[in-house]
C-alpha cells in the first residue's frame, strides 16, 4: 500500500511539474536579439547633385591633423560632414529600416541580407556640406622651413607639396587620379600661392598674404548678413552690450500726490460747511445734513482713489544704456567673429596665430578695426566702474554667473542626478526599507564595542 501511495504521489507530482515546465517554455521569447554591432550604421544626408562616382574618403583634417571622413565627388567637389546630435540631457535614437526603393545601386543579394532594421544608440545625423579645398591642402604648407633657401621659399611642384601629407591622408593618392579633382586642388592652391611656369608644369610657392586675403574674403561674405542666432547673441550682441548705470523714470508719482491732496482739500471744505448748520437745525435737518455729508465724503474718496489708480497705470520706466554701438562697430565685430570662427575650425593653431598677427601688424591694414577697439576699451572701463560701484553699494549681492559657468553647473547637476538614479536603481528593496526606519534613540553599533 505504501508503495502504491508513493507511486500516486510521484505521479501527481510529475503531473504538477509538467504544467510548470510547459509554462516556462512558453514564457520564453520567440525572438532573440542579435549582438551589438561593432560598426553600427550611421545616417547621412548627401547632396542630390552628387554623382554615382562620389566616394567617402579619409583625408587629413586641417585643424586637428587627424584623418577625417569627407565626401569627394569628381563633378561637384569636396564635402565635409557636419554632425548634428541631440543634447545629452534628452537621449534620442534612430529606427532605420531598409526598403527596396530601387535607389540602392551595386548591391547584391548578400549585401541586401546585411541591411535590415536597426536601432541606433544616438540620434546623430551627418549632413554633407561643401568645403573649400584650400583648407584641405593647408597642412602641406605647415612646415615651409625645409623648403627655404637664403630666407626665401622655393617654387616647387604641386606633387612635392602634397607628398608631405600623403602618408597622413590615406586616400589622397586615389582621389588625385581623378583628373577633375587634381585640377580643382591645383586651382585652389594657386589662390594661396605664388606661381611660376617651368615648361609645361606650374610651380607653387606659399604666400601668407594671399591666404590672409582668402580668409578675409570668406569672413566678409559670411558677415554681410546677420550671423547664426547663437553666434550673433554670444559674440556680437553680448560683447557690444554696454552696462546700464542709470534708469530714467516718468514723474507720475508727483502728479498723483498733487491730485490726491487737491481732492482731499476740496472735500474738507464742504464737510465743515455742512456740519455747522447741523448743530442749529432741527432733528430732521440734522439727519438730512448728516446723509449729505457722508455721501459727499464718499464721493470725494472715490474720486481720489480713481485718480490714483488711473495715474499708477501710466507709470513706466526707461532703461538708458551708457553707450550705443554704431552700425560700423557692429559690422566690424561680425567680421572679426567670422574671421576667428574660420581660423578656429579650418586652420591649424600655428597658422591661425600667424594670420592673426599678420592682420594686426600689416601696414596698411587690410581692415581698420580701430573704431571697434576704441569702443571695446570704453565698455571695459564702464564695466569696471559698474562692478566697483556694485561691490561698494551692496556686499551681500550674489555674483552673477556667466553662460559658461551656468552651463557647467547644470552639467555637474545633471551628472550628479544620473549618479544618484544609478545608485538607487542598484539598491535592493530591503536596503530602501531600512533607510525609512526611525533610528532616533537607538545606539550605534560602535557603542557595543567600546571598553567599559
Amino acid at each position: 500500500m505504501a508503495r502504491t501511495t508513493r507511486s500516486k504521489a510521484s505521479a501527481s507530482a510529475a503531473a504538477k511539474s509538467d504544467p510548470k515546465s510547459t509554462t516556462t517554455s512558453d514564457s520564453k521569447s520567440k525572438y532573440t536579439l542579435p549582438a551589438e554591432s561593432l560598426n553600427p550604421p550611421k545616417l547621412f544626408i548627401l547632396p542630390t547633385k552628387a554623382t554615382k562616382d562620389a566616394r567617402i574618403v579619409s583625408l587629413l583634417n586641417p585643424r586637428y591633423g587627424k584623418p577625417t571622413r569627407y565626401l569627394v565627388c569628381p563633378e561637384t567637389g569636396i564635402y565635409e560632414f557636419t554632425r548634428i546630435a541631440a543634447p545629452k540631457s534628452m537621449p534620442r535614437s534612430w529606427l532605420i529600416e531598409y526598403g527596396d526603393t530601387g535607389k540602392v545601386e551595386e548591391k547584391t543579394s548578400e549585401d541586401r541580407t546585411e541591411l535590415g532594421s536597426y536601432i541606433t544608440k544616438g540620434a546623430d545625423l551627418f549632413v554633407a556640406t561643401p568645403v573649400d579645398p584650400i583648407f584641405l591642402i593647408l597642412p602641406a604648407f605647415a612646415e615651409q622651413s625645409a623648403s627655404t633657401k637664403d630666407g626665401k621659399r622655393m617654387f616647387i611642384s604641386s606633387d612635392d607639396h602634397l607628398d608631405s601629407i600623403r602618408d597622413a591622408s590615406p586616400h589622397l593618392s586615389e582621389i588625385l587620379r581623378w583628373g577633375k579633382v587634381r585640377a580643382l586642388l591645383e586651382s585652389r592652391m594657386a589662390a594661396i600661392c605664388d606661381t611660376a611656369e617651368a615648361g609645361d608644369e606650374t610651380m607653387f610657392r606659399f604666400s601668407e598674404d594671399k591666404l590672409l586675403a582668402e580668409v578675409l574674403g570668406k569672413a566678409r561674405k559670411m558677415s554681410e548678413q546677420s550671423l547664426p542666432k547663437s553666434m550673433e547673441d554670444k559674440f556680437v550682441a553680448k560683447t557690444l552690450e554696454a552696462p546700464v548705470l542709470g534708469v530714467k523714470r516718468e514723474d507720475t508719482t508727483v502728479s498723483v500726490l498733487q491730485t490726491q491732496t487737491q481732492v482731499q482739500s476740496e472735500t474738507s471744505t464742504p464737510t465743515s460747511e455742512v456740519l455747522t448748520p447741523k448743530l442749529e437745525s432741527a432733528d430732521s435737518q440734522s439727519v438730512s445734513s448728516t446723509e449729505t455729508t457722508t455721501s459727499s465724503a464718499s464721493e470725494a474718496s472715490t474720486a481720489a482713489t480713481s485718480v490714483v489708480a488711473a495715474e499708477s497705470i501710466t507709470t513706466t520706466a526707461e532703461v538708458i544704456p551708457t553707450l550705443h554701438a554704431s552700425p560700423e562697430v557692429i559690422r566690424l565685430q561680425r567680421l572679426r567673429t567670422a574671421f576667428t570662427f574660420i581660423c578656429s575650425c579650418y586652420i591649424s593653431p600655428a597658422q591661425a596665430k600667424l594670420l592673426q598677427t599678420k592682420l594686426k601688424e600689416a601696414k596698411p591694414p587690410p581692415v581698420d578695426f580701430s573704431p571697434l577697439d576704441t569702443y571695446l576699451e570704453e565698455i571695459s572701463k564702464l564695466r569696471q566702474e559698474a562692478a566697483a560701484a556694485r561691490s561698494m553699494a551692496d556686499y551681500s549681492r550674489k555674483r552673477v554667473l556667466d553662460d559658461e559657468e551656468l552651463a557647467e553647473r547644470n552639467e555637474k547637476k545633471r551628472k550628479k542626478d544620473e549618479e544618484d538614479k544609478r545608485k538607487k536603481a542598484g539598491e535592493s528593496r530591503g536596503v530602501r526599507d531600512l533607510k525609512k526606519v526611525n533610528t532616533a534613540g537607538m545606539k550605534k553599533m560602535s557603542d557595543f564595542f567600546k571598553k567599559k
